[in-house]
């Protein structure tokens, strides 16, 4: 499912494509915007949305065998719910 399919399955439930896109495309932009700025997204049920350090290290290039240092960085992660794990291995919430 890309995001126009997503916003396709919630037209159907809202009955208006334009609601539906300025509903996904507003959640979108908060998360990331929120992310960015480094504090945590938590949506009860599905999961945390957070900012996280990664490190300093050295690889090595494939083709010619050349160490490289790649820089720290920052990355999104994400990290599902309870619930949602358990829906997407098809178990019943206890």
């Amino acid at each position: 499912m890309n995001k126009r399919d997503l916003i396709d399955a919630i037209s159907d439930r809202l009955g208006d494509k334009k609601t539906a896109t300025e509903a996904v495309n507003a959640v979108l932009e908060t998360v990331q915007r929120t992310v960015a700025k480094g504090e945590k997204v938590a949506i009860t049920g599905f999961g945390v949305f957070e900012k996280s350090e990664r490190a300093a290290r050295t690889a090595r290039n494939p083709a010619t065998g050349a160490t490289i240092d790649v820089p720290a960085s920052f990355v999104p992660k994400f990290r599902p719910g309870a619930d949602f794990k358990a829906l997407v291995n098809d178990q019943k919430k206890k």
